[in-house]
């Protein structure tokens, strides 16, 4: 088939490779200024079927649509690739025409593949115990919001990296507010998805993250904790459903030791031993960080934790204490504080928000000491809780007051002045 003066495109049957059952491959040969290159088109036909003259299939052939639909559209592609050569080159060959036509770029790596990638790498972590499930679960999680984002977004499963662009952060932090996800949680999801695109860039997927100046802030949360008359309150009010009762124990026993859900749903007696003042402490690898929590038993902690001993559930599990499901037990909280007449809303953290709060910090233990018992790497992490509190001024004050002031009101330096 001539193309124009230049160009002319055959396809042709190479019958010297026919295979045993008659079929013959059928050949593409470009000439282009009276020189030849050709390429297999990967398709066979029976000569029978073939029309020398036309180069197309004839109608009897049961695959001649599919063959000569190839035909047509090879031919025209061929043409196109021509004129973009010409436009590029003074001098334009037949090999340079075949290869411009059967190149095919490699395929850009999607934010998928990333996801893939991390999460991949990550797992192999968790399998070799360097990483937690929990953390593995976030990032799954994560992935998933992020496909419907893209879903809603660009109505696509996926996308190039090297179409996102900065204003992908902003966007997918709007999208999580819209889903009725609060600020802080929406702003960890897109710092966890700049982890994945810094991944990206290391594995060299790409070369830098849009993403990467995307300033992800976080507002201060008024955190809910028990305050001391509140804790009596509660460890001292008379329960007669054992669930609910067994629920508050272990809620108190974190509101003294400062442990998150995970923590004390996997402690076992083992985790106790005597310290090096001679009283009982417990330890446990934090689920969430996996760095250690180390602190030693106040005696209402050691009261509970004797209370259980006998359980059938702890017995039988090698638990210390009976801790339901986290949506259990979160549940079961929500009766605890009506029944205890606490307008609170109790959950998994308040407990370990107590600890830090009114049973540590206001009661003049270092925030150090209180950083290294709740298992907080960064001391900074620890100051979230070290607010001052009007106890905390009261305490202080008070203080303040026998060091300055008689029990009559006068001041200490004028009486012994």
């Amino acid at each position: 088939m001539k193309v124009n003066q230049e160009l002319s495109i055959l396809f042709w049957l190479w019958k010297a490779k026919q295979t045993s059952d008659g079929m013959v491959p059928i050949y593409v040969r470009i000439t282009l200024n009276g020189l030849r290159d050709q390429f297999s088109s990967g398709k066979k036909i029976k000569a029978e079927y073939w029309n020398e003259e036309t180069g197309f299939a004839i109608k009897a052939c049961k695959d001649a649509a599919t063959i000569n639909t190839y035909i047509t559209y090879t031919t025209r592609e061929l043409e196109k690739c021509y004129n973009l050569l010409c436009e590029e080159h003074e001098d334009v060959t037949a090999k340079m025409l075949k290869d411009a036509y059967l190149f095919k770029p490699e395929p850009k790596p999607t934010l998928m593949q990333a996801f893939k990638v991390h999460n991949d790498e990550f797992a192999e972590k968790v399998s070799k115990g360097k990483g937690t499930k929990g953390t593995l679960g976030r990032y799954e999680r994560l992935q998933r919001k992020v496909e419907a984002y893209l879903k809603k977004k660009f109505k696509a499963s996926d996308i190039n990296l090297d179409q996102i662009q900065y204003s992908f952060a902003s966007g997918f932090y709007h999208y999580l507010l819209m889903q009725d996800i609060d600020e802080n949680t929406s702003m960890k999801y897109v710092k966890t998805l700049k982890q994945v695109m810094a991944k990206a860039v290391n594995e060299g997927m790409i070369p830098q993250s849009a993403i990467n100046n995307f300033k992800c802030t976080y507002k201060d949360p008024d955190r809910d904790y028990l305050e001391m008359d509140e804790i009596i309150k509660m460890y001292s009010k008379k329960i007669s459903c054992q669930r609910i009762a067994e629920v508050r124990d272990v809620y108190v026993f974190c509101c003294f030791t400062g442990y998150a859900f995970e923590t004390v749903y996997a402690l076992e007696p083992e985790n106790i031993f005597t310290g090096v003042d001679g009283g009982l402490w417990i330890t446990k690898d934090r689920a969430k960080s996996g760095t250690e929590e180390t602190v030693p038993l106040l005696p209402v902690a050691l009261e509970i934790i004797e209370k259980y001993k006998r359980h059938p559930y702890c017995v039988n599990e090698n638990k210390l204490l009976p801790v339901n499901s986290n949506q259990r037990f979160n549940s079961y909280l929500k009766e605890l504080a009506d029944i205890c007449d606490i307008n609170k809303l109790l959950t998994t953290h308040t407990a370990r928000h107590t600890f830090a709060t009114t049973i540590t910090l206001e009661n003049d233990v270092p925030i150090e000491t209180v950083s290294k018992m709740l298992g907080h790497k960064d001391i900074r992490t620890t100051q979230i809780y070290a607010k001052m509190t009007k106890r905390k001024i009261s305490n202080n004050m008070k203080v303040l007051h026998d060091k300055l002031f008689e029990i009559n009101g006068s001041l200490k330096l004028a009486a012994t002045a």
